[in-house]
């Protein structure tokens, strides 16, 4: 309400949709090629999935659409079975998400490294940049400096306003002197045939039987959670670009509701944009829930109305749009020698671990896996190496040993700590002190289990002291149930 109540704000808004419309269309046509599908499926999902989260979402001014993730999670059911079955998919997808949002699985991005965060943003802007190469390979030789032209226009025309966006300004500039020169470059209109109706209803004509479910069930997972680990990760990133809060469980259930809607009008289904939201939010200057309604009713406008003059773009003008998106996008800072220099090795190696993984499989979902699984694994490692048995000095009493136990002890942790004890040598009473400590699962119990039988086997007693309220609850719930003495 408040950037409508503001002409200048509205503005922003308006003309940044318009931009992300324009970005829109081409890569929606090639992540119909890639699912296989006509690419009026890819453009009628951006168009629904845009207007539908505008209103469903979470996250204002997120843009989501056609993905390149859903599109090759799709590809090989809609080769196999046919666009009617990837209908069905998109719609059981939607409401897996509406499912597992209800269950809370957005709060799980908590568990999300801000090293993963890094080498999810940096592996992304790789993509961004490689997805424009196969334009730039091939192609007539003033393809070239026609991309160089798009990106010093928008270099330096933020130096003197920002009343318009650069990048509309570079792609009108670039097509208004291919058509005037008369010049001869790839167009958007030779991606694909673009759309000259309005989508309609389609209901999938698939049979209703337990058999259909066993075909879709499978793509429809991997949709629904690739989906959405980009879009939850998208919003928290944009959280961060705009220093502000959004909704993530609406953010779920939202996406959710945008796929069914999608498919009930034939789409693909999608997600998050990161690429067009970076346009739409750091380029471009919008933050309200306006521009991303926008950039899909733009994106109908301009494929189904005006679908001759989007039809002759120049693919240099968006390519140069794209290439300055991933240079904004990726973290320099991440990667700057000083930086390389202060960050512990193991923060590095994750952050490399999740853009090698994504930049390999072209799935940002993958990438996002390993680098969370890498960074659980070596802080394990770290935490576990922290632990410490000390014997205490008893004041010359022989009949006891004292021991204190310091550090958090859990499965990593905990698998050394019986070897840390002299069961032959000790007199006939040990006392443990873990007042330092904590225990924190059932591994950690079946070691004190253990160490319990090691020293009763050579008629020693031992008692285990000064455990904390928590670790006192789960040592009396556990304790001789786990067959620690194995």
């Amino acid at each position: 309400m408040a950037a409508l109540r503001s002409p200048r704000r509205l503005r922003t808004e308006v003309l940044a949709g318009l931009v992300v419309a324009l970005a829109l269309i081409p890569e929606a046509i090639a992540f119909s090629i890639i699912a296989g599908v006509d690419p009026r499926v890819g453009l009628f999902a951006s168009f629904t999935m845009a207007v539908s989260i505008a209103f469903l979402g979470g996250r204002p001014a997120m843009i989501s659409a056609a993905t390149g993730a859903v599109a090759l999670v799709v590809a090989p059911l809609a080769r196999e079975h046919g666009l009617d079955f990837l209908v069905a998919a998109v719609i059981l997808a939607g409401l897996l998400q509406i499912a597992l949002a209800l269950l809370g699985a957005a709060r799980l991005m908590r568990f999300i490294p801000r090293s993963v965060m890094v080498g999810f943003v940096n592996a992304l802007a790789i993509l961004i940049f490689l997805s424009q190469l196969p334009h730039l390979t091939g192609v007539p030789w003033v393809v070239y400096p026609l991309v160089v032209v798009g990106i010093a226009i928008m270099v330096l025309l933020p130096r003197w306003t920002t009343a318009v966006p650069a990048p509309l300004v570079a792609i009108v500039l670039l097509t208004a002197a291919t058509v005037l020169g008369a010049i001869t470059v790839p167009t958007v209109g030779d991606e694909g045939a673009l759309p000259r109706s309005l989508p309609t209803l389609l209901v999938p004509d698939v049979p209703f039987t337990l058999e259909t479910l066993r075909v879709i069930a499978p793509y429809a997972l991997a949709v629904a959670l690739v989906g959405l680990l980009e879009s939850l990760m998208t919003a928290k990133l944009v959280d961060d670009v705009t220093d502000t809060h959004s909704d993530k469980t609406r953010e779920a259930w939202g996406q959710g509701a945008a796929n069914v809607i999608t498919g009930v009008f034939g789409g693909m289904g999608g997600c998050a944009m990161i690429g067009q939201t970076m346009i739409n939010v750091k380029v471009s200057g919008a933050r309200t829930r306006i521009s991303t309604f926008l950039a899909g009713a733009f994106l109908l406008v301009l494929v189904v109305g005006l679908g001759d003059l989007v039809a002759i773009m120049p693919m240099a003008a968006l390519v140069a749009v794209m290439v300055m998106v991933s240079v904004g996008t990726f973290d320099w800072h991440s990667v700057h020698p000083r930086t390389l220099r202060r960050m512990p090795v193991s923060e590095t190696a994750v952050m490399l671990a999740t853009v090698a993984v994504t930049v390999a499989t072209h799935n940002l979902a993958y990438g996002v896996l390993v680098g969370v699984l890498v960074a659980s694994v070596l802080f394990a490692r770290r935490v576990a190496h922290l632990t410490s048995v000390t014997r205490l000095d008893t004041g010359g009493a022989d009949d006891e040993r004292v021991y204190a136990v310091r550090g958090a002890l859990f499965f990593a942790s905990s698998n050394d700590l019986v070897h840390q004890f002299d069961y032959a040598g000790d007199p006939p009473r040990v006392v443990v002190d873990l007042s330092q400590a904590h225990v924190w699962d059932a591994s950690s119990v079946a070691t004190l289990d253990a160490i319990r039988h090691r020293y009763a086997s050579r008629g020693t007693e031992v008692r285990f002291v000064g455990m904390n309220a928590d670790s006192a609850a789960r040592h009396e719930r556990l304790a001789g149930r786990l067959g620690g003495a194995h």
